[in-house]
């Protein structure tokens, strides 16, 4: 089994170098951020719908609940399961454009839903062919792009797409075709994007060659392998608590805004985009900022932002165009992702089970953090009002930093500093 001391000795290691040039880097780094997008917007299409949905399936409030449920449930099971196998198979590719298909048809599937029923096991499966897009399109990030740009690249990949085509484009296109042609239809345009990007994969993207392995390494990551690392631990920790900040944010800050704050819908609607805006950025800003300062500073400070959110839609009463600033600044956090969920791990594991690791931090978070804390925050909602779910992301932001505090630094730049000889003192001085 591998301890810590095993985890300082891998971390200080060379980091191999990117075999392909700048180009196919940009290239592989823009699909595949291209296709999380898609796989964002499909996974929010049924929030955006669910207005059409419920009125035409008869669902009530506590079937929405269970919709949401479960496809994290399922994310976070097909993440780790498949990726294991992928990493096992050695064929990322193979399983990556399986993956994109088959969440592709599941969003024909729900389409097609003339129940509750129907519409669950629609979600289920597609949480299971979604969950390890992430995992397995970092792991090519980590084999083929260059470890000084890693951060931003894994940032990007991650967080651009995602917002962009989750936050912005999703609901404007998808509402405006509900609206035009039914929801139905929405779900079936939905599906087409992903068959493009599973084509523009297939042509454009190469399986990476295999990195030699590490003497005495076992084929699997097992679960009590993996945890022996701390900064594995570490990473899982703060997943629960900034994916539990996030689903908390998206599930009750429209409802504060609107019934306690009595911000109009449409006001609403910008202020919760504004988020979108923020992570878009963030993308670039935190993630790069990280190859430069070290992923361990950046993990411990941004997240104390993530208490500007909540503080300013309580306490703030002016301009909705001042509240927009705070809600940007304050979703800053939404740029620690990529690092907690794929880069600090990737560094810190062997690379031949990098995408079974980013799995198991990525699925820790969806069900402790998306199963679990949008239910509790619900029931304090219901005891002491709406502003209690704001209160508990507001502690969730501080835990966060603070668990940070025990990552150890994975960071090219830093590691290259470390091993760095320091200059001793001039002989006769």
């Amino acid at each position: 089994m591998m301890g810590e001391g095993q985890v300082t000795t891998e971390q200080t290691a060379p980091v191999t170098a990117p075999k392909r040039g700048a180009a196919y880097q940009v290239v592989l780094v823009a699909l595949l951020s291209l296709n999380f997008g898609i796989v964002f917007f499909d996974r929010n299409a049924l929030n955006f719908l669910m207005p059409f949905v419920q009125q035409d399936l008869h669902l009530t409030n506590t079937h929405v609940g269970i919709l949401a449920s479960a496809l994290s449930l399922t994310w976070a099971i097909g993440g780790f399961l498949i990726s294991s196998a992928s990493d096992k198979a050695s064929n990322r590719k193979g399983f990556l454009l399986v993956a994109i298909v088959i969440f592709s048809l599941c969003s024909v599937l729900s389409g097609l839903a003339t129940s509750f029923l129907l519409l669950l096991g629609a979600r289920l499966l597609m949480g299971a062919a979604e969950g390890p897009i992430n995992p397995i399109s970092q792991t090519l990030v980590v084999r083929e792009v260059d470890p000084r740009h890693r951060g931003l690249a894994m940032g990007v990949m991650q967080n651009f797409g995602s917002n962009f085509f989750g936050s912005f484009v999703a609901p404007v296109v998808l509402v405006a075709i509900a609206a035009a042609w039914g929801w139905r239809n929405a779900f079936f345009l939905a599906g087409i994007p992903g068959i493009i990007t599973a084509l523009l994969i297939w042509k454009f993207i190469d399986e990476p060659p295999e990195e030699p392995k590490v003497e005495g390494a076992s084929d699997r990551l097992t679960l009590k392998e993996a945890f022996s690392y701390k900064n594995i631990v570490v990473c899982s920790v703060v997943s629960v608590l900034l994916v539990s900040y996030l689903v908390i944010t998206w599930a009750f800050m429209p409802l504060y805004l609107t019934q306690v704050k009595g911000v109009d819908p449409g006001v609403m609607s910008w202020l919760m985009g504004t988020l979108g805006i923020s992570a878009t950025i963030g993308s670039f800003v935190v993630a790069g900022l990280s190859d430069r300062i070290g992923r361990k500073p950046v993990l411990v400070t941004i997240p104390f932002l993530g208490v500007i959110l909540p503080l300013g839609a309580m306490f703030f009463d002016g301009s909705p165009w001042i509240l927009a600033v705070i809600f940007f600044f304050g979703w800053a956090l939404n740029g620690c992702f990529p690092l907690f969920m794929a880069t600090v791990p990737s560094e810190t594991i062997q690379s031949t089970h990098v995408a079974t690791a980013l799995a198991l931090v990525m699925a820790t978070g969806e069900v402790f953090g998306g199963v679990l804390s949008p239910f509790f925050a619900g029931l304090a909602a219901d005891q002491w009002g709406l502003s209690a779910p704001l209160w508990i992301i507001f502690g969730f932001a501080i835990a966060a930093g603070i668990c940070a505090t025990a990552l150890t630094e994975t960071a090219p730049v830093k590691r290259a500093q470390a091993a760095s000889p320091t200059p001793g003192p001039t002989p006769g001085l």
